[in-house]
């Protein structure tokens, strides 16, 4: 069992660069159904650790079924603690993340400061969530 995982997209990869005492399983660009394919699919990951930091579900689109493939990925996780970051964009994707979130009594985190592109965080933002995160 890990202390840390860090799972999803390019989120999940700035969020990494503040919290390396993690392992990262997180891709630029990948969407739930993506990662999942990879990593529980393919590379049957070890997703066991103490505390477990999802980033998913920003980048899916019409042809992801999006509740599908978060519930898939978080029955798949055994940890005393996850953490999702809510997407910054897509309000249907957010109630998905909240609905999973909250069936599994899980903590969520907004994004506290989002860049120009209105997706990603800045410095500061990913710093906030890192230490949100511990």
């Amino acid at each position: 069992m890990f202390d840390c995982l860090i799972l999803g997209d390019s989120i999940a990869v700035g969020t990494a660069q503040f919290r390396q005492e993690c392992v990262s399983y997180s891709k630029g660009g990948w969407n739930s159904w993506q990662w999942n394919k990879h990593y529980i699919d393919q590379q049957k990951t070890n997703l066991s650790a103490k505390s477990v930091i999802i980033s998913l579900g920003t980048n899916d689109l019409y042809n992801v079924n999006t509740f599908k493939e978060l519930m898939a990925l978080r029955q798949t996780i055994d940890s005393e603690r996850v953490v999702w970051i809510l997407p910054p964009i897509k309000p249907e994707i957010q109630d998905v993340v909240r609905i999973i979130a909250k069936n599994y009594k899980d903590t969520i985190l907004e994004i506290p400061e989002l860049s120009k592109d209105k997706i990603h965080p800045t410095y500061n933002g990913y710093k906030k969530l890192a230490q949100l995160s511990k």
